[in-house]
């Protein structure tokens, strides 16, 4: 008999992670919207802990500091999962799940159309928020002038690279909303989810719901930053979340597909030899 606190056999763990997205699917409406609200927020805040590690972070390699933007940027994607929250680019598995005959093509657009549109509004409503509250004027500006050189670094890049880099982060995203489905603790989902989200943020790939918080909050404080001019737009705001979206679509149907293929194919497997 398995241990009660130990992570489940993949078939099983395809099951769990399947059924709950159905669940989410099977919301009603007013739930998505005031659940996608706390997720924006939530991603926010990891978006927040990401400006402030690298504010002044030219000090360090330039490794160490991605690493450690990525280590706490982790902990908003473990409010999503411990709290409660719909997150898009995590319920982007939900094609999966339509293939797999759950549920159907309409009621997934509709939930994954719902969640988005919400983690964006969640996501606006915080940078204003931090706006007010002037966090862009802390470490004598560092803050400020940290958030302005992440949104252009984000802005302007070709369709195919950001296309691309959203695929990346989204992979690593679900994996690490897959590994904290595993965990039977807090302390093990917390730790299933860190180093992927660590993964992505470290190398810089493009998360739409982060960059829902980070190039809007670039935007409104660029002007605050000296030198910083008007190189993050709404047009380079657009330019970045198209891609990233799609990208991110992509990555989360790659990870759902993949598992939903390959533990099938286990379990027949095991059907088969235990009927020999």
């Amino acid at each position: 008999m398995a241990h009660p606190l130990s992570a489940p056999e993949p078939a099983d763990l395809r099951e769990e992670v399947f059924a709950a997205l159905a669940d989410k699917a099977a919301l009603p409406a007013s739930a998505m919207i005031v659940l996608g609200l706390l997720a924006g927020v939530y991603i926010g805040i990891g978006g927040i802990l990401a400006t402030v590690a690298l504010a002044g972070a030219e000090a360090m390699p330039y490794g160490a500091g991605q690493v450690l933007a990525g280590l706490v940027f982790s902990v908003g994607l473990g409010l999503v999962i411990v709290a409660g929250a719909e997150l898009f680019t995590g319920n982007t598995m939900m094609t999966a799940v339509v293939a797999d005959g759950r549920i159907g093509a309409a009621q997934a657009l509709k939930a994954l159309g719902i969640v988005y549109l919400a983690n964006l509004a969640g996501a606006v409503l915080l940078a204003l928020l931090v706006l007010g509250a002037g966090l862009h004027e802390a470490g004598d500006g560092a803050v400020g002038r940290a958030a302005v050189e992440l949104g252009q670094a984000k802005v302007g890049n070709p369709f195919a690279a950001m296309l691309a880099s959203g695929i990346l982060a989204n992979m690593l995203v679900c994996l690490a909303v897959w590994m904290a489905y595993a965990g039977r603790t807090l302390t093990q989902k917390l730790a299933g989810l860190t180093l992927p989200v660590a993964a992505f943020v470290a190398a810089g790939f493009e998360h739409s719901v982060a960059n829902m918080y980070l190039l809007p909050y670039a935007l409104m404080v660029q002007g605050s930053v000296g030198g910083a001019g008007d190189a993050v737009s709404l047009a380079g705001i657009a330019g970045n979340l198209v891609p990233a979206t799609l990208g991110n679509i992509l990555g989360g149907s790659l990870v759902g597909f993949a598992y939903a293929t390959s533990t099938d194919e286990a379990g027949e497997k095991t059907r088969t030899s235990a009927g020999r």
